[in-house]
């Protein structure tokens, strides 16, 4: 049974949603995004409400019902809200630098220079500081995708947990060798 597929989802004042042929469109302030889904899912609008239901309880289906019913909601909050990602850059001489809309990386690549990252329409990046890099945009695929690609770039390591990682990431450090041989 798919708790999240059963629960109604509120649509908010400002946002307007249409379903056509297992596609809704969901409009916002910041943007109008898609959501499709397969014929056996039932998509209704109800008042200022959306109900999910499935047409039979077939595994599949069920895996379905929630995953349609957390897209929508995906989409309803990315219009109204949208969806921010922190980045923060850890090492010496590390840094980010913004222009236009390309994010230059300086990782610690000696010899090959900067990583450079073309920034998509949708999505808007700020640099605070030059060790601090903030994602923000209405689609949560785009966005988490346009940061797992910065980070990319350089993964923080577990001995001295250099690199670039997501501002709540928690980096579980490892003992290098010369410290763990001497507890004998």
């Amino acid at each position: 049974m798919s708790r999240k597929g059963l629960k109604p989802i509120i649509i908010p004042q400002g946002t307007t949603v249409s379903i056509n042929d297992n596609v809704a469109v969901v409009k916002g302030n910041l943007g109008t995004l898609t959501v499709s889904f397969p014929n056996i899912i039932n998509v209704a609008i109800d008042d200022n409400h959306i109900k999910v239901t499935r047409q039979n309880d077939e595994k599949q289906t069920k895996m379905y019902h929630g995953t349609v019913a957390s897209n929508i909601a995906n989409a309803i909050n990315g219009v109204t809200i949208g969806y921010t990602i922190k980045l923060k850059i850890v090492g010496v001489g590390y840094k980010a630098i913004l222009g236009g809309k390309t994010l230059e990386v300086h990782a610690g690549y000696s010899g090959s220079g900067p990583r450079k990252v073309q920034i998509p329409n949708d999505i808007k990046v700020t640099v605070p500081t030059p060790t601090e890099i903030i994602v923000f945009g209405y689609n949560k695929e785009n966005v988490g995708q346009f940061a797992a690609t910065v980070r990319k770039i350089r993964p923080p390591e577990p001995y001295k947990g250099k690199g670039i990682m997501y501002s709540d990431e928690i980096i579980i450090r490892k003992v290098g060798k010369t410290a763990e041989g001497t507890k004998k």
